[in-house]
C-alpha cells in the first residue's frame, strides 16, 4: 500500500496506520498466537513429531499425577510405539485471557489404530489447561484432563 507513495508521504502513511498496528498486536493477536500454537501441536501429533509437540509444553510443565515434561514425552512415544496412527480432533476451544497467560478449556478425542479406515481406539476427554507467553512463544504449563462420557 505505501510502497506507491514518495518518501515523506510513505513515512507518513506508516505513523497514521501504526496505531491500528500496534492494536493488532495486542491481546487479538496473543489469542491468535495461541490458537495457532495449539493447532501446531496438534499438528505435530498427527505427524509423529514429539519435538515438534514438545516445542508448546513448558519444561516446568505439571500434569495429573505429577506427570512432568519428560513424562509428556514418553507418553507420546508409547503412544507411536502402540499406533501406527494416531490423531486429536479438538472441539472448540474456549479461552480466557489473562496478564502473560490464558486459560483454555476444549475437549478432544484422541485416535490410534494400524492406519486402516477405521481407529482401534478412540477415547473422548474434557481438557482443562494452562498457558504461559514466553520467550519460546506460548506454552502450556499446567493441564488436567478427565474422560469427557
Amino acid at each position: 500500500m505505501t510502497a506507491n507513495l514518495p518518501g515523506r508521504r510513505r513515512v507518513a502513511a506508516l505513523v497514521a496506520f501504526s496505531p491500528f498496528a500496534l492494536a493488532a498486536c495486542s491481546r487479538g493477536s496473543a489469542e491468535a498466537r495461541l490458537r495457532a500454537r495449539i493447532v501446531a501441536m496438534q499438528e505435530a501429533l498427527e505427524a509423529r513429531k514429539t519435538a515438534a509437540f514438545m516445542a508448546g509444553v513448558s519444561p516446568d510443565f505439571i500434569g495429573p499425577g505429577g506427570l512432568d515434561h519428560a513424562g509428556v514425552r514418553n507418553l507420546l512415544r508409547l503412544q507411536f510405539l502402540r499406533h501406527a496412527k494416531v490423531g486429536a480432533t479438538l472441539g472448540p476451544l474456549a479461552i480466557e485471557m489473562r496478564s502473560g497467560g490464558a486459560d483454555v478449556t476444549f475437549k478432544v478425542i484422541s485416535t490410534g489404530g494400524d492406519g486402516s479406515f477405521l481407529p482401534d481406539t478412540a477415547h473422548a476427554w474434557s481438557v482443562r489447561s494452562a498457558w504461559r507467553d514466553g520467550a519460546d512463544g506460548w506454552q502450556v504449563v499446567q493441564a488436567d484432563w478427565a474422560p469427557a462420557l
